[in-house]
């Protein structure tokens, strides 16, 4: 039987997200969320308008037998740019922000050492602000949010933005990826 951990993400638009994690070995699951927020089943409208506190997410769910929790944050800190505050490119917003949701104490202690490692390295020449904390619930999106750039890849928000960071992963991280 294979064990699984989870963790949650959020780096910005959920739909970029989801699909660079959906490409990895050893991920069994990825769904597009919310959390850290305020309302109960917060809705897309709600979350967007930026009032429930709430950041778009992925929920990750993988097999540490075969990726690593410090490999799924190595791949997190190189996705998404996690010096700027509650932004990501056009998409601004507390919605927006880097946070990592842990589910245990010990995935804490990975991140935190993952992002500091990133920041001694100086990998983005600027100072990380990525929230680390426990998870508190994560809330599913509306189906129409899963499994977004498969379904739509021709959409100009997904060629423009969300290619662009699937191929940066492909090509950094080819050793992770599915065959």
């Amino acid at each position: 039987m294979t064990s699984s951990e989870t963790i949650v993400l959020g780096g910005g638009c959920f739909w970029c997200v989801e699909a660079v994690y959906r490409s990895l070995r050893g991920v069994l699951s990825v769904r597009s969320g919310y959390a850290g927020g305020t309302t109960a089943r917060p809705t897309y409208e709600q979350v967007c308008s930026g009032q429930t506190g709430h950041a778009e997410v992925v929920e990750v769910v993988f097999d540490p037998a075969v990726i690593t929790c410090r490999q799924i944050l190595q791949v997190f800190f190189t996705l998404h740019d996690p010096t700027t505050l509650n932004r990501q490119g056009n998409d601004v917003g507390t919605q927006y922000r880097s946070v990592i949701f842990t589910t245990s104490p010990e995935q804490e202690s990975i991140a935190e050492a993952v992002r500091d490692e990133f920041t001694q390295a100086d990998v983005w020449g600027a100072p990380l602000v990525t929230q680390i904390e426990p998870l508190p619930v994560f809330w599913p999106a509306e189906a129409k949010h899963e499994d977004y750039y498969a379904r739509n890849p021709d959409t100009g928000y997904c060629q423009a933005v969300v290619g662009p960071k699937v191929a940066k992963m492909r090509k950094l991280f080819a050793d992770l990826q599915k065959p």
